[in-house]
Order: C-alpha cells, then sequence, then structure tokens
C-alpha cells in the first residue's frame, strides 16, 4: 500500500516510523513537509520520499493521511483538494469535522477521522477513529492498520465522540505527566531528594498502569485492594472525597472535550 502524509511533525514521524517498524517498505512512503528542518529531520531517519507540494508520489498514493494542525488545515488541503475521489483520507488532526474535510475537498467522502495521543510516540498510544458511510470494509482495514502502527485502536459508533476521546485519550498524556509533577513534588516536600522522588514517582505510574493493563479486575477493585481500613491510602483517599477530585477533575475533562467541539467551529470555517 502506498501512503501520503500531508505535514511531516511529531505524529506523522511516530506514523512512519511504526509502520517501517512493522514492514512497510519505506520507498512507498511520501510526505509534503514544507519546513526544511521537519524534512531534514525525516531524511535522515527514514528513506522515504519527501517535497514540498503534491507529486507523482502523493498522487500515486492510496491513502493520504491529514497531519497538520486543525488551524492550519483548510490551508493545507487546498493543494490536494483535486484529487482522486477514490483516494482514501485519513485526517489526525483534532476537531475538524468529516463535514469540512469534505467540504473543503470538494465534496470528497472517503474519508477516516482519527484521534491519536502522544504515546505512540513509542508504540505505545491509543487512538479513536470514525468513518464517513461512504468508507468500505477494506479501506477501513486499511486505516485502521495505519494506526496500529503506533498503538491500539477503537472505533466509535458516532463522530461527536471523537471530542470525549480528544479529552480523555489525546489530552490524557497530559493529565497523567500533571499527576506524576504533583506525586514528585509531595515527596519533595516530605524530605526525599527531588532525583529520588521523580524516580519513585514515574515508576509508580507507570507500574500501576501497566498492573491494571493486565489485570481482570476492574480498576475499582484495584484500588479497594490496596486501601487498607485505617491505613495510610484510606487517608489520602478520604482527603480526595473531602476535596470532591472527582467532581473537579470530570469538570475538567467536560472543558477538553467542550473545547474540541469548539475547535471544530472555530477552523472549520471557510
Amino acid at each position: 500500500m502506498k501512503i501520503g502524509f500531508l505535514g511531516g511533525g511529531n505524529m506523522a514521524t511516530a506514523l512512519i516510523g511504526g509502520l517501517i517498524a512493522k514492514g512497510q517498505d519505506p520507498r512507498s512512503i511520501a510526505v509534503i513537509e514544507m519546513a526544511p528542518v521537519a524534512r531534514e529531520r525525516l531524511a535522515a531517519k527514514y528513506p522515504i520520499h519527501l517535497s514540498t507540494a503534491p507529486d507523482a508520489a502523493i498522487q500515486a498514493a492510496e491513502v493520504l493521511v491529514l497531519a497538520v494542525k486543525p488551524q492550519d488545515m483548510q490551508k493545507a488541503i487546498a493543494s490536494i483538494s483535486g484529487f482522486s475521489r477514490e483516494k482514501l483520507i485519513v485526517s489526525v488532526a483534532a476537531g475538524i469535522t468529516l463535514k469540512s474535510l469534505s467540504r473543503w475537498l470538494d465534496g470528497h467522502r472517503k474519508i477516516v477521522r482519527c484521534m491519536p495521543n502522544t504515546p505512540g510516540l513509542i508504540g505505545a498510544g491509543i487512538t479513536g477513529l470514525f468513518a464517513a458511510a461512504e468508507v468500505s470494509a477494506d479501506e477501513r482495514q486499511k486505516a485502521e492498520g495505519i494506526l496500529r502502527a503506533v498503538g491500539e485502536v477503537v472505533w466509535l459508533a458516532e463522530e461527536r465522540l471523537l471530542d470525549p476521546v480528544t479529552a480523555v485519550s489525546a489530552s490524557g498524556p497530559a493529565y497523567v505527566f500533571w499527576f506524576i509533577e504533583q506525586l514528585a513534588a509531595a515527596a519533595v516536600k516530605l524530605g526525599i531528594p527531588p532525583e529520588d522522588a521523580l524516580k519513585l514517582a514515574k515508576q509508580t505510574v507507570l507500574g500501576a498502569a501497566r498492573l491494571a493493563s493486565a489485570s481482570e479486575k476492574d480498576p475499582s477493585q484495584l484500588r479497594q485492594d490496596v486501601t487498607s481500613k485505617g491505613g495510610t491510602t484510606e487517608a489520602a483517599l478520604k482527603v480526595f472525597d473531602e476535596e470532591k477530585l472527582a467532581e473537579r477533575f470530570m469538570r475538567a475533562v467536560e472543558a477538553a472535550s467542550r473545547r474540541g467541539a469548539e475547535m471544530g467551529r472555530e477552523f472549520g470555517k471557510d
């Protein structure tokens, strides 16, 4: 399968690296990237085709991955609006709807919207996908195969669910990084040296995530398993309840989801 990328940033680089690691011929990958630094970085890592504008290699691609920022999408997409109606388009831009993409592509409807996340940079990501009705089962498999190069995938029944997915899994790593910061800061305040504090915090989060992923138990049960009556964990969780952290966290994720919808309206205008 020949694959083209519009944009050669971090997510495109992760996808390209994942695809090649899984056996994709680098010569079957073409990338349009305007920034010289990004082109040089890609050229140094992979023997792929690079250009600054659509060319024969991009025209020959069966799948074109739109990997540019939401605010740059309309301008970037103008260069490929005349492409074959049979080409599958895969967008990894947050917020930009199928309706906007199709309008900018002169009515093209073979489009899959995807929302990956940054752990995909190390092959540990997860992506939510939604396909337009015009996308065939074979084309869905092609899109899924590309995104599986950087982790797991989840197909969504409704396009609107991509905004919550953005809030949960695309923005989610930042919440986890913030928690690691706070856990390490608390350790330092309690007298643990900074280097050791950060190591403890990172490994605790990594180990807990791996345990949750490997266990058949629900996370709530795993939490209860750690929480002894009258013990240290119970003392901490009691403060979480008193401060209504669950409610505050819910409001934060809802705010992220609303912002995803707002971005679609904001950057989806002509």
